[in-house]
């Protein structure tokens, strides 16, 4: 946890400075790719991912230790072949994994948040799931345990497998020559996040394409079909924690009202987007069918709000900032509240994105989460020891969220529908 915590200190500001680096060479090249809440709603995803992930709030079945303790047949010791071992192991299994999670219904939901942005850019590959409470694919390093790659160089593979998959979340790059054989380049990804009938669910693999050259799934991008972003079933949100639940809570509810009794159980297993025949048309949810002709979901947003949600999570990127670098020195049960005053905030600034008139609520109960830690512990994390007056700072700072809240909760609409488009972003 810690040593993670300390890989995300610095990998978290880089990868926010790229994503900003993109929509300035956007606005530069006039083809922006990045809007604005789009954006906010995207980082605010990623944000909810790392803390989940830094606190171990994921099940894990059975571990890859365990694997290799019991299996391990032979033991590499060439340093980096049990290095190269490790990488391609983990790649196999992202296929997989990555495949599954689009072709079965309970498995769509861990990734769904991934795909929900309607943009391709960078922020969107921040998009990961917190839904993914339980993880039961380690069998799928089975290969790498029985070679006796260690379970430490899993650890450290791991993390930079995942980064890896960053930089091909854009559209500036366009095909790149022989690589487009070997690894997954932006053109490949392009594919996999459009919903295209031609497109839609190819593309799996993480670092290398020839997965899914290999196993039926490659397809190439081609000129005359322009990709089309999103998922079929819009989210209509920004609260990434929403998204995160959204076809689980309609799985659960189509499982609830379908009177047959095995299409309550096989519902979890069927191919993504399945739904019982008797529910369809009692309880329609809405779907992409003419995909040129939808219009990506956008909020009336005036140029103070968007300043507003952008100071907002620049406060909790710098709180979570202070967090990983100083997580080791607190119980685990003071860094569970912590967590859950970034969640309950990120619930709150969203839904103001949203226009909710719940808004206001959910900040009040952050707010209050947030003042009762500050309370407790008298201060903030002993942020004191570096900011006198920190505890202070933040009190001040959660009484004055709540008041913005109200304000643009219930502003004027003829006063937002003046504001509207003045701030181009």
């Amino acid at each position: 946890m810690e040593t993670y915590g300390k890989i995300l200190l610095i990998a978290m500001p880089i990868f926010i400075l790229l994503v900003l680096l993109e929509k300035l060479y956007g606005w530069y090249r006039g083809k922006d790719t990045v809007r604005y809440m789009d954006m906010i709603s995207s980082l605010s995803s990623g944000v909810t991912n790392v803390v989940k992930d830094v606190l171990g709030l994921t099940v894990v079945i059975l571990s890859y230790a365990w694997l290799y303790e019991r299996l391990a047949l032979v033991h590499i010791s060439n340093s980096w072949v049990v290095y190269l071992v490790a990488f391609m192991a983990i790649d196999f299994k992202g296929y997989w994994v990555h495949r599954w999670s689009h072709e079965i219904n309970i498995f769509w939901n861990r990734h769904i948040i991934h795909h929900s942005s309607e943009d391709f850019n960078l922020a969107c590959a921040l998009r990961q799931s917190v839904s993914e409470m339980l993880d039961i694919f380690f069998f799928m390093l089975l290969p790498a345990a029985l070679l006796g790659v260690p379970p430490e160089v899993i650890a450290i593979v791991a993390p930079l497998h995942l980064f890896m998959q960053f930089w091909y979340h854009t559209q500036h790059i366009q095909k790149m020559g022989w690589l487009e054989k070997v690894i997954v380049t932006p053109s490949h990804h392009r594919v996999h996040h459009a919903f295209n009938p031609e497109y839609l669910d190819k593309n799996y693999g993480q670092i290398f394409i020839f997965w899914d050259k290999w196993f039926g799934t490659y397809q190439e991008e081609r000129a005359d079909i322009p990709p089309v972003y999103g998922i079929t079933r819009p989210a209509h949100t920004w609260n990434p924690i929403k998204i995160n639940f959204q076809h689980f809570l309609l799985m659960l509810k189509d499982a609830y009202h379908t009177q047959g009794v095995l299409d309550k159980a096989r519902i979890w297993f069927m191919p993504t987007g399945w739904r019982p025949a008797d529910v369809l048309d009692r309880y329609p949810v809405e779907k992409i069918e003419y995909l040129y002709l939808f219009k990506k979901y956008e909020t009336p947003a005036t140029t103070s709000l968007k300043i507003w949600v952008g100071v907002k999570f620049g406060i909790v990127a710098g709180l979570i900032s202070y967090f990983f670098a100083t997580l080791a020195n607190y119980a685990f049960y003071d860094l569970l509240l912590f967590g859950l005053f970034v969640f309950l905030t990120i619930y709150a600034y969203t839904e103001l994105m949203d226009r909710s008139k719940r808004a206001p609520v959910w900040e009040v109960l952050a707010s209050a989460l947030g003042l009762s830690i500050i309370y407790r512990m008298g201060g903030w994390y002993d942020m004191e020891k570096y900011v006198s007056i920190a505890g202070q700072l933040l009190t001040l700072y959660m009484l004055v969220s709540v008041a913005v809240s109200l304000y643009f909760t219930y502003k004027s609409p003829a006063r937002i529908d003046e504001e509207i488009n003045t701030f181009s972003v």
